[in-house]
């Protein structure tokens, strides 16, 4: 064989092999080919986009001191369908009365990323370092119903007009003695709250508008010399406590006379209160009850007053509560003008805090019907 003749075999095979090649061209430029099929996840962006919004829902954590009184379980239940209702997450969570439980809570929720921290504080002044946190991650802090001290970082308070329920509560013992009218002498004794909790000092103030000028005339006596929260307050709110202290009272300075009244500044102390006055044989007709005040309106005490044996209460709507935290939330994160009604009343030792004070209302035998079952705030079938 000639080597020309092999020469033009193999240019015959490299032609060859450059026409395949050739044709072999659009099948592995395919994919190019077939570049808007790949490219239709992008038409379909807005459901991309939208799933981030769910993701994206702003996080509120609530953080609430206890679930040992019905009233604050209500709050954040209320609380958390408020939120969510209007879009938010929640993360509530509850400290067990517990202050470092509290504080080891409201970090997670910084940690986890919340917007807002809604707290309702175990004692207000242990919380500054917590709350230099949320600010330097910049997350809105609202007070709920009990005022956050020592701190720059509380942004607004949402709670109830707490010197007002105090002036309910001593008004309610002037209406219970019908000390305008009556003679006198009454024999009274004083609680206070936590000593903890800032609202235990203007509930007692509120209470002893009314109630000082009587003791100062002697209408009103308190055998035990026991005033001022120094002396009358009730650390964590604690009825145990409470029944132990009347007790003691009882038995030292009410041997040989009656007690006429006692201002209880919540139903929890109401009821130890009450079970000590039933210790000793008060309840009986012979012995009635003296008058006794509250405040939450908790199942238990309504109860009492049907019973005859706690004579008020003061009702407090925590669903309203929430709602107007939330509304206060809600303007804040949008940039608009948050709603406020005081801005004078609440210094916590740093700064005025901008507030908006609920209503609270007096609740006796002849409303509680009206105020809590025809509010549904309880039910009927709940105090039977």
């Amino acid at each position: 064989m000639s080597k020309k003749f092999l020469f033009n075999i193999l240019a015959v095979l490299m032609l060859a092999s450059l026409v395949l090649t050739a044709c072999g061209a659009p099948a592995t430029e395919a994919p190019a080919a077939e570049a808007p099929a790949a490219e239709a996840p992008a038409a379909e962006a807005p459901a991309a986009t939208e799933a981030p919004a769910m993701e994206e829902a702003k996080l509120v954590g609530i953080s609430m001191p206890t679930k040992t009184s019905t009233r604050w379980i209500s709050d954040g239940e209320s609380m958390v369908k408020v939120f969510e209702d209007m879009g938010y997450g929640t993360d509530l969570q509850f400290a067990d009365d517990d202050i470092p439980n509290q504080l080891a809570q409201i970090e997670n929720m910084i940690t986890k990323g919340a917007d807002v921290l809604v707290i309702a504080a175990i004692d207000g002044t242990t919380l500054s370092d917590v709350l230099q946190q949320a600010h330097d991650a910049g997350i809105l802090v609202i007070a709920y119903d009990r005022l956050i001290s020592k701190t720059a970082n509380v942004d607004y308070y949402a709670t109830f007009d707490n010197f007002g329920v105090g002036v309910i509560m001593g008004s309610q013992i002037e209406e219970g003695l019908d000390l305008k009218n009556a003679a006198g002498p009454f024999n009274i004794e004083l609680f206070g709250g936590s000593p903890d909790d800032t609202n235990a000092f203007y509930f007692y103030d509120g209470a002893m508008s009314v109630l000082q000028p009587y003791i100062d005339s002697g209408k009103l006596v308190v055998q035990s010399g026991q005033m001022g929260m120094d002396k009358v307050g009730t650390l964590r709110w604690d009825g145990i406590v409470a029944q132990a202290r009347m007790d003691n009272l009882l038995s030292a300075y009410y041997t040989d006379k009656r007690v006429d009244a006692v201002l209880a500044p919540y139903d929890g102390l109401s009821i130890g209160i009450l079970s000590s006055l039933k210790g000793v044989g008060y309840g009986t007709a012979d012995q009635p009850m003296p008058v006794v005040t509250g405040q939450d309106a908790e199942v238990a005490s309504v109860k009492s007053i049907i019973a005859g044996e706690q004579t008020y209460t003061v009702f407090k709507d925590t669903r309203e509560l929430a709602k107007q935290t939330a509304a206060m939330v809600d303007a804040a994160l949008k940039g608009e003008e948050v709603p406020i009604n005081d801005t004078k009343t609440y210094d916590n030792g740093v700064k005025i805090v901008p507030s908006y004070l609920l209503i609270p209302y007096s609740v006796d035998i002849s409303n509680y019907e009206e105020l809590l079952i025809g509010s549904g705030y309880i039910t009927a079938d709940q105090l039977k």
